[in-house]
């Protein structure tokens, strides 16, 4: 059973300050997430042994690279992975030479290797790329060699400093599909850096929210996304992640019914297997709240839900987050409402609604067949 990894820095660079403490699973994707600036890479860097401040814990499932007593393991000597903005190949070898090159040259004895040569080539689909050089590859391939030389160096952790910030949206639109790939494939758990919220929908299980050098907020993304209080729920497009199960699908009119913690979403979208895992994402601002069962109506969502927490994030707009289920113990989501709502129909933390649901959107890589290699 995996542990967690624990980190703590404390430091100033310059006029930068850091004060960034967080826990996140040794297992599956973490991303660190906020604007440009707030020392998300700064914090990467620390637990790589790139920067040093003498106020700093980095313990990775129990086997600590900082801490008291002046425990500091150089960079070299820590098992990780990291995958930088840019690619950085060696243009001067093959693109098989560059995956090789971070690979141990010994192994110790007994000591299985964890990620094939093999594997990491049918995963990120760069076997048909082996003899090329790094010259005669695109934007996204480079990047997905420059993945593949991170894992070929059998890491324990893996980071990723926005892999994909260098990308134009269709070449990350095709690296995306592959690191959603690596997530579900390879056991091996991954800080991903990013100020992107549609690659952390797709990626990512945990985040770490990041302002002004702190860290405001970590916990399950769904947890997050749905608490309005923090940052992410009070934005104008707020919206959160949902992970459920194929319920059944209505062939006549083309509907996937995907059952969540508390209830079931009708979503338009081609047919999939029952008890296949489906992520869907539902915006604040396509959610009405009413106290009674409304009638015939064009919206096909309409499910009951307790009211747990608002806040006002505008002198007159509410954030308000529910819980599905009459008992509001099932999974949460966000609706944004006008002040002139929130009084008119006499609404208060803890009063069982019914929330009307406009849009449910499918986000990809949350269980549907993986991409084929080129």
């Amino acid at each position: 059973m995996r542990g967690d990894i624990r980190v703590a820095f404390r430091g100033s660079l310059g006029d930068f300050r850091l004060d960034a403490e967080f826990k996140a699973p040794a297992s599956g994707v973490t991303a660190i997430f906020g604007p440009s600036g707030c020392g998300k890479t700064t914090v990467l860097r620390c637990i790589a042994g790139l920067l040093r401040f003498s106020d700093g814990l980095c313990d990775v499932d129990g086997d600590v690279w900082q801490g008291s007593g002046g425990v500091f393991l150089p960079t070299y000597k820590r098992p990780l992975g990291y995958v930088f903005q840019e690619a950085s190949l060696f243009l001067h070898l093959s693109v098989r030479q560059n995956l090789l090159f971070g690979a141990p040259r010994r192994r110790a004895a007994g000591h299985k290797q964890a990620i094939a040569f093999d594997e990491v080539t049918e995963l990120l689909g760069v076997a048909p790329l082996l003899d090329r050089s790094p010259r005669n590859l695109s934007g996204g391939e480079r990047q997905r060699v420059a993945i593949g030389r991170a894992l070929m160096s059998q890491p324990k952790l893996l980071l990723m400093d926005e892999p994909l910030s260098a990308l134009d949206r269709n070449i990350k639109n095709e690296i995306l599909p592959f690191l959603e790939r690596l997530r579900d494939r390879v056991a091996l758990p991954i800080l991903y850096v990013t100020h992107d919220i549609g690659e952390v929908d797709r990626l990512a299980d945990h985040i770490v929210l990041m302002r002004k050098g702190r860290v405001v907020a970590e916990g399950p993304l769904a947890m997050i996304e749905s608490d309005p209080s923090l940052p992410m729920g009070r934005t104008r497009d707020a919206a959160v992640g949902l992970v459920g199960r194929v319920e059944s699908y209505d062939r006549e009119y083309g509907l996937l019914a995907v059952a969540v913690r508390g209830g079931r979403f009708l979503v338009p979208a081609p047919e999939d297997p029952v008890g296949a895992r489906r992520h869907i994402r539902v915006v604040a601002a396509d959610i009405s709240l009413t106290r009674e069962r409304p009638g015939a109506s064009s919206i096909l969502n309409v499910l009951p839900a307790r009211i747990l927490s608002h806040g006002i994030v505008e002198a007159n707009e509410i954030v308000v987050s529910i819980g599905l289920g009459r008992d509001g113990d099932g999974d949460r989501l966000l609706a944004r409402l006008t002040r002139k709502s929130w009084q008119g129909l006499g609404l208060a933390d803890g009063l069982f609604v019914y929330a009307q649901v406009k849009a449910v959107a499918l986000v990809p890589g949350r269980g549907e067949p993986p991409p084929s290699s080129p």
